[in-house]
């Protein structure tokens, strides 16, 4: 057995290293640590937790509905009465079923950058985004929103 120091630059184990020798650089924020997780993420999570919640209580009346994330809402001119504004902004679409041959479910998309661009901190994404589900979800059931709250 040949040791490290004489071992051929080619035969086994190799290292990867940089121009400065100190090798290949690990993650700056390990995996556990909240700061790894993307604005995405934090997003999507903060939606799931809120059609989780609703679904537990209305599991029949939304079986068939599909939540979506878009970053940001299509460039029209012009907003159908399905979409939730802010102003001219758009926060979220419901886009209502089609039964028929290509049955298409219902589904409600919310725009994370004008949502996130609205909230204050975490915290106020969170209500927000719990508020616009809620209006969408009670638009879709032709309920009142306080009903679902």
């Amino acid at each position: 057995m040949t040791s490290p120091e004489n071992r051929r630059p080619g035969s086994g184990r190799r290292t990867h290293r940089d121009r400065h020798g100190r090798g290949l650089r690990g993650r700056l924020v390990p995996a556990t640590v909240p700061l790894a997780r993307t604005k995405a993420e934090v997003f999507d999570d903060l939606v799931l937790d809120t059609v989780e919640t609703l679904e537990r209580r209305f599991a029949k009346e939304l079986a068939g509905v599909e939540f979506a994330v878009e970053d940001v809402p299509p460039d029209l001119n012009v907003y159908d009465s399905d979409v939730l504004e802010d102003g001219e902004v758009p926060l979220a679409r419901l886009l209502p079923g089609r039964p028929g041959r290509q049955e298409v479910p219902p589904r409600i998309v919310l725009y994370r950058r004008p949502l996130e661009f609205r909230a204050v901190d975490r915290e106020d994404l969170a209500d927000l985004v719990h508020d616009v589900i809620i209006e969408q979800v009670a638009n879709l059931l032709g309920v009142d929103p306080d009903e679902l709250a």
